[in-house]
């Protein structure tokens, strides 16, 4: 995954050996918590392979999803850099391996290495977009299109690097990450699968056309 990652790329050959040194994996099951809402960020967190979703979860008992995290992402930067107890949920949707990197070593890099905060500048700013974006096709699209959009945005290559073309996801968890109901999902899928965008297989999506997802309803 380091290798795969453009910030680890960039870092000298010394200071790679120290990311290893620092950081380390565990493998988390499907539905269990990557990171809880509320406890200290000692970690940034990366997903080596598998898939999350950032949540949140009331004492109301109501509860949403933000975005999906797949292979080859990084997240909770912010959290890190404003010091602060983590103020959402991430919850594995499939058995994931989670690399666990540090505060200290992130900081250190933070700290001294320019290729590290270009990449958190580049990071933040596509994140920024990506949630600007959810909020436009909230107010402006409708269900088909709001599903074809959460879709691509699963496969941003910044965020998601690692990611590849076949996507395994539940229906229901499709509807959390793009606000509509289960049944919607499935008539949504059957309509973007016939638009020749993607095909349905048991429990997995193949993407088909990632550029038609990004236009869809346009």
């Amino acid at each position: 995954m380091l290798c795969a990652s453009c910030w680890a790329r960039q870092l000298s050959a010394d200071e790679l050996d120290q990311v290893r040194r620092d950081t380390f994996v565990r493998t988390i099951p499907a539905g269990a918590y990557v990171c809880m809402k509320g406890e200290a960020v000692d970690y940034w967190l990366g997903i080596v392979d598998g898939l999350a979703k950032m949540a949140s979860n009331w004492s109301t008992g109501k509860a949403t999803s933000f975005v999906g995290l797949s292979s080859g992402s990084w997240f909770g930067e912010g959290s890190l850099m404003k010091d602060e107890p983590r103020r959402y949920d991430v919850i594995a949707l499939r058995d994931s391996r989670i690399a666990y990197m540090k505060r200290s070593r992130f900081q250190h890099l933070l700290d001294h290495s320019i290729p590290f905060n270009r990449f958190l500048l580049l990071q933040l700013n596509e994140r920024l977009s990506q949630f600007i974006g959810m909020i436009e096709h909230e107010r402006l699209l409708d269900s088909d299109s709001r599903l074809a959009r959460c879709l691509a945005s699963m496969f941003n290559p910044l965020l998601y690097p690692g990611s590849s073309l076949e996507l395994r996801i539940s229906q229901e968890e499709i509807g959390l990450l793009a606000g509509i109901s289960r049944q919607r999902v499935n008539q949504a899928l059957h309509k973007l699968e016939e638009a020749g965008l993607l095909r349905i297989d048991y429990g997995t999506l193949t993407i088909l056309d990632l550029a038609g997802l990004r236009s869809f309803g346009e």
